[in-house]
């Protein structure tokens, strides 16, 4: 009498197994692998603007190699809009913002006026303004990504540059005149990669690469208003993490959550949570073949969860797609193998059809790089239950 029963226990469980693994089985798709010509290198993350399709940047390539902005379908028909030639800017690390007004915005890492980068205005046709050109004791090499405040400005960062060099926090209008809100002096932070995000407060918030109280090379959490008092939140000691590329997200419980490139239990990057007054907790410690570094912006998912990219490591040693919970449990929802993309840089956006898109910086059919998405696998909504007996 108990043999069918544990048989049936078992069956059971094999089920559920199977139903469960095939629930949160992922599926990629690579949209698009860039040639060069149309782009290459994207290490900035897209944008789903206002007409359903992406835009987004690369790094290198175009019509002049030195970068380009693109537009591209969710069925991955790719458009390029503008090749960067230099004068107007160059090398683009970071995305792009969509304006109140319908346009993009955007920053070049180099190249303008006087090759110390700038910040542009594109239209979803492809016409480039360049709004300013850094000169360096206004700030220069601009990597990360703009966000437009609630006053309609936009804010954004500058690695070099300012009253110290060691980087500046802007304010830029629409139409390009720019005020420098603060300059880094090191114990304070310094070389700030990442883009600002305005929290819920009114502040802005972000991170510094290098600087602060513990060293010169751990970087730091900052809080900065919109006239420019700024705050040091944290300063990291490696064991707690180190080195932040990336900038913040807002979750939906108000703390804000961040991952490094560095440190940790490992010394192979960590994902954190920081509330507004400063407190920090490590999550989650990298440790090889879960990914390494990760330079991603994490983006919370319609689930709750917070999901992202590591630039390296993972099941083929070029990096990864995962998962963490608000609690710091993580799972690799996807280990790249190269063909279908190599070393993701960028974070990843979740589209309107709730499928989530990234980009690689290498890999693909050219090497230089991919769009791509990644979707839940559903069970068939048609099929019949199955009947134990």
């Amino acid at each position: 009498m108990t043999r069918p029963i544990l048989r049936n226990s078992i069956l059971l469980a094999v089920l559920l197994y199977v139903f469960t693994t095939f629930l949160s089985a992922q599926s990629l798709t690579t949209l698009y692998s860039f040639a060069g010509s149309d782009g290459a290198q994207p290490f900035a993350g897209l944008v789903q603007g206002g007409d359903g399709n992406f835009y987004g940047t690369t790094y290198q390539g175009g019509a002049n190699g030195d970068g380009a902005v693109f537009k591209m379908t969710p069925s991955g028909a790719l458009t390029t809009l503008h090749s960067f030639a230099g004068g107007d800017g160059a090398q683009p690390y970071a995305g792009l913002v969509q304006g109140s007004d319908g346009n993009f915005y955007g920053t070049t890492y180099g190249g303008g006026a006087n090759s110390d980068g700038t910040v542009f205005k594109i239209t979803p046709s492809g016409t480039l303004t360049t709004l300013y050109n850094f000169a360096g004791s206004d700030g220069a090499l601009p990597y990360g990504r703009l966000v437009q405040g609630r006053d309609g400005n936009f804010y954004g960062t500058t690695v070099d540059g300012g009253l110290n060099d060691r980087g500046t926090v802007f304010k830029i209008t629409p139409s390009g005149t720019l005020a420098i809100l603060y300059s880094f002096a090191g114990s304070d932070g310094a070389a700030p990669y990442a883009g600002l995000v305005q929290g819920g407060d009114g502040n802005f918030y972000g991170t510094t690469y290098d600087g602060g109280a513990n060293g010169p090379d751990a970087g730091t959490v900052f809080k900065i208003s919109p006239s420019g008092t700024l705050t040091n939140l944290y300063s990291f000691s490696f064991i707690d993490g180190s080195n932040p590329v990336a900038g913040l997200v807002q979750g939906s419980d108000g703390n804000f959550y961040g991952t490094t490139v560095e440190g940790g239990r490992y010394d192979l990057g960590t994902v954190f949570k920081i509330t507004p007054s400063g407190t920090l907790t490590n999550l989650y410690s990298f440790a090889g073949r879960d990914g390494l570094g990760p330079s991603c912006v994490l983006v919370q998912g319609s689930d709750g969860n917070f999901y992202g990219t590591t630039f390296d490591a993972g099941a083929h040693a070029v990096g990864t797609v995962f998962k963490i919970t608000p609690s710091g449990t993580l799972t690799t929802l996807y280990n790249f193998a190269g063909s279908d993309g190599a070393l993701p840089y960028a974070g990843l956006v979740q589209g309107s059809d709730g499928n989530f898109y990234g980009t690689t910086t290498r890999g693909g059919a050219n090497n230089v790089g991919t769009v791509f998405r990644l979707g839940v696998v559903r069970p068939c909504a048609t099929c019949s239950p199955v009947s134990w007996r």
